[in-house]
C-alpha cells in the first residue's frame, strides 16, 4: 500500500478540481467550503467515536489548528475564491504548481532538508512540464487569459500557493505524533470557523440545492476530505516535504486526463510531451537514490 499511496493520492486530489467546477455555480467559495468542511467535521467526530481513536491533547491540537487553517482555510478558499472570480482554471493551477519549488526552499532553511543536485533538476522539470501541459489546455489563448487575470484573483492565488506551501512545512514540522484522525479533525474545526467568519462577513451564503452541487458536495467530503486529505497527512508524516511536493506537478496532469475523459477536453502532442518531461522531474526527486550519494536529512 505505501508503494502505491502517492499515486492514489494523486488521483484523488486532482478529481477536487471536478468537484470545484460542479459545485461553484451553486453556492459561494467560502460558504461552499464552510458546509464541506463542517460535514466532514461531524463525520470525523461519528468515526473517532465508533473506532475509539485517541484526541490530540493540547499541544498538537494547537499545531493542528495552524497547519489545518493554512492547509484548507488559505489554500482552499483561496484556490476557490480567484476562480469563483474569473481566474482561468489554467492559469490557477500553474501557479499552484509552483508549490513544490517554494516548498523545497522553505524545506531547506526551515527543516534543514538537504536537497540534491538531481533533485532539484527534477523541480525544475516539473516546473517546465506543468507548465508546457497548462499552456497546452489554453491552446493559442494564453495572452487573452492572462488579460482576464485581475488583480484581486492574482492575490488570491497566490495566497492559496502560500498556504500549501507553508501548511506542507509546518505540518512537517510540528505534525509528527499527532493522532491522524484526532488532527485531521482540529484542523477542520479551525478552517470551519475560519471559513465561515469569512463567508458571513463577504458573501450572502445562498446555496442551490441542486443534484448537482449535492453530487459536488458528497464527493468532496468523501473522496477529498476524507480519502485524500487522511492520505496526505500519513505522506507529510513518513516523507520528507521536498520530496512529497513533487507529487502535486502530477495533479493538472491528472486532471487534465480527467477532463479528457469527462468533458471531452482533448490533449495536444505539447500536452504529452510536458506530461513525460513532468513524469521525469518527479521521478528524480522521489525515487531513491544510491546511499553513497543520498544525502541524510537532518533533524532540527
Amino acid at each position: 500500500m505505501t508503494f502505491f499511496a502517492p499515486a492514489l493520492f494523486v488521483l484523488l486530489w486532482s478529481t477536487g478540481f471536478v468537484g470545484a467546477k460542479y459545485g461553484l455555480p451553486y453556492a459561494e467559495p467560502f460558504s461552499f467550503l464552510a458546509v464541506r468542511l463542517g460535514v466532514a467535521s461531524a463525520l470525523l467526530v461519528l468515526a473517532m467515536l465508533v473506532l475509539r481513536k485517541p484526541w490530540p491533547n493540547r499541544v498538537q491540537a494547537r499545531h493542528a489548528a495552524v497547519s489545518g487553517l493554512l492547509l484548507h482555510a488559505v489554500y482552499l478558499g483561496g484556490v476557490f475564491w480567484a476562480i469563483k472570480a474569473g481566474m482561468p482554471a489554467g492559469i490557477a493551477a500553474l501557479i499552484v504548481g509552483l508549490q513544490p519549488i517554494l516548498t523545497a526552499i522553505v524545506a531547506k532553511s526551515t527543516l534543514r532538508e538537504q536537497v540534491a543536485l538531481a533533485q532539484w533538476l527534477g523541480l525544475v522539470l516539473g516546473l517546465i512540464g506543468v507548465t508546457l501541459v497548462v499552456a497546452s489546455r489554453m491552446g493559442n489563448s494564453v495572452v487573452a487569459g492572462v488579460a482576464d487575470v485581475s488583480t484581486p484573483s492574482l492575490v488570491a492565488a497566490g495566497l492559496a500557493l502560500l498556504g500549501i506551501t507553508l501548511g506542507t512545512v509546518y505540518q512537517k514540522r510540528f505534525g509528527a505524533g499527532t493522532p491522524l484522525l484526532g488532527g485531521t479533525l482540529v484542523q477542520y474545526v479551525a478552517s470551519t470557523l475560519a471559513l465561515t467568519v469569512l463567508a458571513f462577513a463577504f458573501e450572502t451564503r445562498v446555496i442551490a440545492w441542486t443534484p448537482s452541487f449535492i453530487f459536488a458536495l458528497g464527493w468532496l467530503v468523501l473522496v477529498l476530505s476524507f480519502g485524500a486529505v487522511l492520505l496526505l497527512m500519513g505522506l507529510i508524516e513518513r516523507n520528507a516535504a521536498s520530496s512529497l511536493s513533487s507529487l502535486f506537478y502530477l495533479v493538472p496532469i491528472a486532471t487534465a486526463i480527467e477532463a479528457y475523459f469527462l468533458f471531452g477536453e482533448r490533449l495536444s502532442p505539447l500536452a504529452y510531451g510536458g506530461m513525460l518531461i513532468a513524469i521525469i522531474g518527479v521521478a528524480l526527486v522521489v525515487l531513491p537514490r544510491p546511499k553513497s550519494l543520498a544525502v541524510k536529512e537532518v533533524t532540527p
